[in-house]
């Protein structure tokens, strides 16, 4: 984990191979809404299988664990969102399941989240959600995001014990 944190600008490729996934960790549902208003901007529509991706993978990592999200403009104005997410478990325990998310903006690192879920049960699917502050922007800066689609990045590191098994990656513009 440390070594990511030392991240200056987006990785290249992805720094573990899907198979590192050796605990069958699975995302099932992630939300996102304004804490104030409740307002969702963002609700997967489910998740495929490990199974799915997996044979999946062979057709690209790229298409597989990269997300493009579409925000409304009025996002980069919210004070506090809220984050939720269901996930399962394989067989084997998680010691230590912890997620460090680096965002970037034209290449430099803007934001870092790290969060700690700790021992996830085996067989088990598990609720997760986050409150937390979130940068104030300036108008200058707004409009820089909206005019520079597809140039906030993010990098999502997922641990077990402090070994990389996922990697993931996301896009954002605001519209």
């Amino acid at each position: 984990p440390e070594a990511v944190l030392k991240y200056e600008r987006p990785s290249e490729g992805f720094m573990c191979p899907m198979e590192a996934n050796t605990f069958g960790i699975e995302f099932l549902d992630f939300s996102i809404k304004d804490y104030a208003s409740g307002k969702t901007v963002y609700a997967s529509p489910g998740s495929a299988t490990a199974a799915d991706m997996m044979a999946t993978a062979v057709a690209g990592d790229e298409y597989m664990r990269t997300v493009k999200y579409s925000f409304p403009t009025d996002f980069l104005t919210f004070q506090t969102i809220r984050t939720a997410l269901r996930f399962k478990v394989g067989d084997q325990p998680a010691n230590n399941f912890r997620m460090i998310e680096i965002h970037y903006f034209k290449g430099k690192v803007v934001r870092v989240y790290d969060f700690t879920f700790g021992f996830c049960i085996p067989g088990s699917t598990n609720s997760w959600e986050a409150i937390y502050d979130v940068p104030k922007y300036t108008t200058q800066q707004i409009a820089d995001y909206v005019a520079n689609p597809f140039e906030h990045k993010s990098d999502s590191f997922y641990f077990v014990d402090n070994k990389l098994i996922m990697h993931n990656k996301a896009e954002y513009k605001y519209c």
